[in-house]
C-alpha cells in the first residue's frame, strides 16, 4: 500500500512536470463537431486501442503527443493522456480487446441505476451520480470499467488543470465510445459538486459507441451536453452502435401514459369484446416482460459470476429490471455509399469490416456537410 502510494505520487508529479514544459495559449475548445478534430481524435484513438501493428500506416496525430498510459485495469481496461502544445488535454480509452476480460464487460449488459456505488474491493467503493432521475439506468458492464478508469483519470485532470490546461476531450472508439458516455457524466457531477473545477471545458467524442444507457438517462446526458459538446459518430453499416439488443415494456414509459389505465378500459368494454382485449393485451405485455428476464437472467446473473472470477471480490449492485437501451447524443452518421461497399464489402467471417478505424477515416473524408 505504502509503494502504491508512492508510486501515484511519482506518477502526478511527473504529469505536473509534463503539462508544466509546454507553453500554454489561451485557446478555448469550441462547441459543434469539427471534421478536423474527430480525425485527430480517431488518430490518437488507433494507437490507443491496438498495438503498432494496427495503426503502422496511419498518419501520426498532427497536434498531440501521448504523455501517459495507464496501467491495466478492471475488465482489461485501460486510458492515455495526449497533450497539444497549447492548452487541450485528450482522455482516449481503449475500446475492446480480444481477451476474454474485456468481452465479460460488454456482454454484462444488465441494467444498473445511474446513481448509486459498486464495491469494488474489500477497500474500494466506487460511489457514482450519472443522472438525478431516479429511473434513469446504464449498463452495469461498462459502468464497472468506467469505475476502474475514473479513479485514475481524475488526479491527472488535476494535475494538468494545475499546469493550465482548461480544455478537456473525451475520446473512445467501440467500447472505449460506450465508457466515455459515462465518463462524460461522472466528470460533470463532479464539477457539478466543485470536485473538479467548473471552468473547465468538456467535449465528448464517442466514435462507433453502442448504446450506453435507458431513455431517462439519454435525455440527462444530453441536455448536460447541449449546446455541441458531445458526439457519437457511427459508420451507417458496422452493427456495434446498434447493440446493446433493446427491450422495452411498458414499465419503461413516463408515470403519465395510455396503458397504465389499459386495463380498466378493457374492463368496460361489452362481452366478450373484453375478453378479446384482455388476451391479447396480456400477450403483448407478458412477452415483452419474459423477454426482459431472460435477458437479466443471462447476461446479468450468469454473465455476473464469470464477472466475479475476474473480479473476486466485486460486489454487484442491485438491477433496474429494465433493457430499454437507447441511441445517445447527437448523433454524426458516417454513410456507406456503393463506392464503400466496393472497398469494405459486407462478409459474415469478418463481423469487424465495418468497425475499424480505418472504414471510419475513409468515411470521414467523406463528409462534406462539416
Amino acid at each position: 500500500m505504502i509503494f502504491n502510494n508512492f508510486l501515484q505520487c511519482i506518477l502526478g508529479f511527473t504529469i505536473v512536470l509534463l503539462c508544466s514544459t509546454i507553453p500554454l495559449q489561451s485557446q478555448d475548445l469550441k462547441p459543434g463537431f469539427d471534421k478536423d478534430e474527430f480525425r485527430e481524435l480517431l488518430l490518437i484513438s488507433s494507437r490507443t486501442s491496438a498495438n503498432a501493428a494496427y495503426y503502422a500506416d496511419l498518419p501520426d496525430p498532427s497536434n498531440f503527443t501521448m504523455k501517459y498510459r495507464s496501467p491495466v485495469m478492471g475488465l482489461d481496461n485501460l486510458w492515455d493522456l495526449w497533450l497539444d502544445s497549447s492548452s487541450t488535454a485528450v482522455i482516449s480509452i481503449r475500446g475492446t480487446t480480444a481477451k476474454q476480460e474485456s468481452w465479460l464487460a460488454n456482454f454484462y449488459a444488465a441494467m444498473a441505476p445511474a446513481k448509486g456505488e459498486l464495491k469494488l474491493d474489500q477497500n474500494r467503493t466506487f460511489n457514482y451520480d450519472l443522472a438525478q432521475n431516479p429511473r434513469a439506468a446504464v449498463h452495469v458492464g461498462w459502468l464497472l470499467s468506467m469505475a476502474y478508469l475514473a479513479d485514475d483519470i481524475q488526479p491527472r485532470i488535476d494535475s494538468c488543470y494545475k499546469a493550465g490546461y482548461r480544455n478537456f476531450i473525451l475520446m473512445g472508439h467501440s467500447q472505449g465510445g460506450a465508457i466515455a458516455f459515462l465518463l462524460n457524466s461522472h466528470i460533470r457531477n463532479l464539477q457539478s459538486r466543485g470536485i473538479i473545477p467548473s471552468d473547465i471545458l468538456l467535449k465528448t467524442y464517442c466514435s462507433a459507441g453502442p448504446k450506453p444507457g435507458n431513455l431517462f438517462y439519454a435525455y440527462e446526458y444530453e441536455f448536460a451536453n447541449s449546446g455541441g459538446w458531445a458526439f457519437n459518430v457511427v459508420n451507417s453499416a458496422d452493427w456495434v452502435p446498434q447493440t446493446p439488443i433493446s427491450i422495452q415494456t411498458l414499465n419503461d414509459f413516463n408515470t403519465t401514459n395510455p396503458f397504465v389505465n389499459a386495463k380498466k378500459f378493457i374492463r368496460k368494454l361489452p362481452f366478450p369484446k373484453d375478453l378479446v382485449m384482455r388476451k391479447v393485451f396480456n400477450k403483448l405485455d407478458k412477452s415483452t416482460r419474459k423477454a426482459q428476464r431472460n435477458y437479466e437472467k443471462y447476461l446479468g446473473n450468469k454473465t455476473e459470476a464469470m464477472i466475479e472470477k475476474n473480479l473476486a471480490q466485486f460486489s454487484p449492485p442491485q438491477y433496474i429490471g429494465s433493457n430499454d437501451y437507447v441511441r445517445t447524443g447527437v448523433t454524426i452518421v458516417l454513410m456507406a455509399d456503393e463506392e464503400y461497399y466496393q472497398l469494405y464489402p459486407n462478409n459474415p467471417e469478418k463481423i469487424f469490416v465495418h468497425h475499424f478505424h480505418r472504414p471510419y477515416l475513409y468515411l470521414l473524408e467523406k463528409l462534406d456537410n462539416y
